[in-house]
């Protein structure tokens, strides 16, 4: 997809990775709008790529369900929605606080599932877009103390596999984008959690298989992949194999569809 003057809605925008989409957006040509509920930092991070901020909450079902509309009224229609808001949870199943749990579902699955529901109709009429969800290497497999964190991951690349396959016959892409640890505020939040959440990273470490990437070289790779229409960014490469595991059954589903027309506009009058 041509980037060069696309309209680009980057949620979690005010720092960590989302800050550094915004920036690597901008830097391809892309008119940003950055959405968080850090308004300062959300701000800051407009201003320095020259694009616009739109503070919202989005553990807030009312705020999603109006923030597209809003965005296309005041700026104009979205060309590519990069759902990257998310909120770790670092506690086992049975000590994590309920209201973490719903917190969680709500920013990590609910917002990216019903804003895409909203831009969605918009991009098939106009014939253009791209959906872009930032996963994790946690949506592949439970970790201990991330229970709630690694069910909504799964759950945004089980929906992105859905896309992909109702959108087939159609311009519109969409890019998963599943990394293991990354060099921010979450991870250190993840580094410093309980006990047993230490102990397994210690493990993984000593496995030599979460080596850690920095925001700006991840954003790097996303905003190519979304030019290019690629449907994957993963990191570590060397965890190809549980990537392409957990792939399997969705490629499965793919190829025993083959040759079935989808309507990503039908329904059931």
């Amino acid at each position: 997809m041509e980037l060069d003057g696309a309209r680009v809605l980057v949620t979690g925008g005010s720092r960590g990775i989302g800050a550094c989409l915004a920036r690597a957006y901008a830097a391809a040509g892309a008119q940003v709008v950055v959405v968080a509920r850090s308004g300062d930092d959300l701000r800051a991070v407009a201003a320095e790529v020259g694009g616009v901020a739109h503070v919202a909450d989005l553990a807030d079902a009312e705020v999603v369900d109006g923030l597209i509309a809003a965005i296309e009224e005041a700026h104009g229609p979205v060309d590519v929605l990069v759902s990257n808001a998310g909120i770790e949870t670092v506690d086992p199943v049975a000590t994590v606080a309920p209201d973490q749990v719903r917190t969680a579902t709500r920013v990590n699955l609910e917002a990216p599932m019903v804003l895409t529901r909203r831009v969605l109709p918009g991009m098939l009429g106009r014939n253009r877009g791209a959906l872009v969800f930032t996963s994790s290497l946690a949506g592949t497999a439970g970790f201990p103390g991330m229970g709630p964190y690694c069910a909504t991951k799964a759950g945004l690349n089980n929906f992105a596999s859905t896309l992909r396959i109702e959108l087939k016959g159609t311009p519109i892409r969409t890019t998963l984008v599943a990394p293991g640890p990354v060099d921010t505020r979450m991870w250190d939040a993840v580094e410093a959690a309980s006990p047993s959440v230490q102990r397994t990273s210690t493990r993984f470490k000593r496995l030599l298989l979460i080596p850690k990437i920095s925001p700006e070289r991840l954003a790097g790779r996303v905003v190519a992949a979304t030019a290019a229409g690629r449907r994957h960014v993963r990191h570590p490469r060397r965890l190809t194999l549980n990537f392409w595991l957990g792939e399997a059954p969705r490629r499965i589903t793919e190829l025993a569809l083959a040759g079935v027309r989808i309507d990503p506009l039908d329904r059931l009058d």
